[in-house]
């Protein structure tokens, strides 16, 4: 596994070694050992599995309290995965980074507890997977404006040809200046 940190250096991308042959492939998603030696020294409590379809935009999702460590990877299809620094105290507070997931590349995100995250699908359908470090509890749940001009994310919606696909929790999201953030 390589990993490689991201202009926000606790973002990390995990690049696995993977053995391919006339019969298939074979790669270590995850190997708790392998993970703390590269400074990923989390516990995961719940294993999460999401679909979407093409032109789907889902987050900036954060808790803001009970505040969540994710792991991403994405089993079928492709995405853009962001995370948004929201720790009051830290130097990049109200950057993102956002980094290619598909089943092709079979690379992860690390997306440390603080962050917002969000993903936009650039295939028909895509399957994502994550680990993280604490329980989801919707009482605590916040979401960030996907388009936010103060954060300036991005997006490859010209990959998509259409105009992204927002839930209402999603459309209804605050911008950075109203959220609640960490204040550590």
């Amino acid at each position: 596994m390589k990993f490689t940190n991201l202009e926000i250096s606790e973002v990390i991308l995990c690049q696995p070694t993977v053995f391919q042959d006339e019969r298939g492939f074979f790669f270590e998603s995850y190997k708790k050992t392998t993970f703390s030696a590269a400074g990923i020294d989390v516990n995961f409590v719940q294993d999460n599995h999401s679909c979407s379809k093409h032109g789907v935009l889902r987050g900036l999702h954060y808790q803001i309290h009970n505040a969540q460590g994710k792991l991403v990877r994405v089993i079928s299809g492709e995405i853009f995965d962001v995370a948004v620094d929201l720790r009051k105290t830290s130097a990049t507070f109200g950057k993102w980074v956002g980094a290619h997931l598909s089943s092709e590349n079979k690379n992860l995100l690390w997306i440390p507890a603080g962050f917002a995250h969000g993903f936009l699908t650039l295939s028909n359908w895509a399957e994502i997977l994550y680990k993280a470090t604490d329980y989801y509890s919707p009482e605590w749940e916040r979401t960030i404006i996907w388009n936010d001009p103060e954060i300036g994310i991005k997006w490859p919606v010209d990959e998509i040809n259409v105009s992204p696909i927002l839930s209402t929790k999603d459309a209804m999201g605050l911008t950075l200046s109203q959220a609640d953030i960490y204040q550590k």
